[in-house]
């Protein structure tokens, strides 16, 4: 499981995140990617709503999302803020699909950290092949 150090647990720092990241949607999650500016190690937050499913459903994907983001942990850069939101038709999705859809997304932001096109303004948002 993702250490305290590797969580978002602030709600101002979701809306950062979610307001102001590269947006990645793919057919079962939304990503949001941001630079922290304080150099923090990779840092993760779920965002699983009642339109997932009931409780059982929706804590079960979280444990996925973090199981995934876990073993994705070496390959984000130090300073990388990620939000992932789960669609309804996410509890559906099997252990492979989620594993690649959620690096597909990570992979996609340090592509374009890389090219320097990270910051913020409006811009329609990437995405990712339906499986």
């Amino acid at each position: 499981m993702l250490a305290g150090t590797n969580r978002i647990t602030s709600g101002n720092d979701y809306k950062m995140v979610v307001r102001r990241g590269v947006r990645v949607v793919g057919p079962h999650f939304v990503t949001y990617l941001r630079d922290n500016a304080e150099g923090l190690p990779p840092r993760f937050g779920f965002i699983v709503a009642k339109n997932v499913g009931n409780a059982v459903r929706r804590n079960r994907m979280r444990r996925r999302l973090k199981a995934a983001c876990f073993g994705l942990l070496p390959t984000v850069n130090p300073g990388t803020d990620v939000v992932i939101r789960a669609l309804p038709a996410a509890h559906e999705v099997e252990w492979p699909v989620l594993q690649a859809e959620v690096s597909q997304a990570l992979l996609s932001f340090q592509r374009r950290h890389a090219a320097g096109t990270t910051g913020s303004g409006h811009r329609r948002p990437e995405r990712l092949p339906s499986r």
